[in-house]
């Protein structure tokens, strides 16, 4: 389905970003993953990619705090395979505070990585995808997108901000064939969630079982984990023909978090 085409997925050396690069890999694409990790686990990341799904994937060290390095990135790819097709913003960080105790530093850090970088990565593609007439824009964002929880002020106000940025660039370019969307997960099975698992059950005095149940999961009335793959088929049937009038859609996939 997206043979000749090609994916830039930010934040994609594990979890969601890992998924969506996959699946694009799948379906044919060639693939710019980006992110954090051991160098040595990135690269056989990478070569994995290459040999399950017989594509080429390069891998960008850039950072997304900075905004000079994500419009090299974008431009890199697209000397590398001529166009880039797919941008997928899927970078984030996290911290938890009151907001009286929350460190401006870290307001910062999230804003930019999970917001300003979307918007430096959007205003990088929107031209080669104009000039081509096709292009899809995902931005992940979360259930926090639409619903707020406590001591997440930067993450909540971050994910907001995310689906105000996908409406308005999806009016904008609404007649270039280019299509921008956000996906709004809920709890997702990942790595980074099930590190968080044990220290959990020792603050909280839990077993394994209560911690994912009455604490991770308790806004989700599902009471099950969002999965990595179902994230990821998601975003791969928003780039499909299927999803060409789908534009501007802000998609929960939470288990009926944002039902309530």
């Amino acid at each position: 389905m997206l043979a000749n085409k090609t994916a830039v997925v930010t934040g994609s050396t594990s979890g969601i970003g890992l998924g969506c690069a996959r699946a694009f890999a799948q379906q044919g694409a060639n693939v710019v993953i980006n992110g954090l990790g051991d160098a040595d686990e990135i690269e056989a990341t990478r070569k994995a990619i290459e040999s399950d799904f017989g594509v080429k994937a390069v891998y960008s060290a850039a950072n997304m705090l900075n905004p000079d390095e994500i419009t090299d990135m974008i431009g890199t790819a697209e000397k590398e395979f001529g166009s880039v097709d797919i941008l997928v913003n899927n970078a984030g960080i996290q911290h938890v505070a009151p907001v009286e105790d929350f460190p401006p530093e870290k307001w910062d850090a999230i804003l930019a990585i999970n917001l300003s970088s979307a918007f430096h990565g959007i205003r990088a593609v929107v031209p080669g995808m104009k000039k081509r007439g096709w292009g899809r824009i995902i931005n992940t964002a979360s259930a926090h997108a639409l619903v707020a929880s406590p001591f997440k002020s930067a993450y909540v106000a971050a994910k907001h901000g995310i689906a105000g940025l996908t409406k308005t660039v999806a009016l904008e370019v609404a007649e270039s064939g280019i299509t921008v969307n956000a996906i709004c997960p809920g709890y997702v099975w990942t790595p980074l969630v099930e590190a968080q698992i044990p220290d959990t059950m020792k603050a909280r005095n839990m077993t394994e079982e209560q911690v994912k149940r009455d604490v991770l999961l308790a806004a989700q009335p599902t009471k099950e984990f969002v999965t990595v793959d179902q994230v990821a088929g998601l975003a791969v049937f928003l780039c499909s023909d299927h999803a060409s009038s789908m534009t501007g859609s802000i998609l929960p996939m939470d288990g009926g978090w944002t039902a309530h």
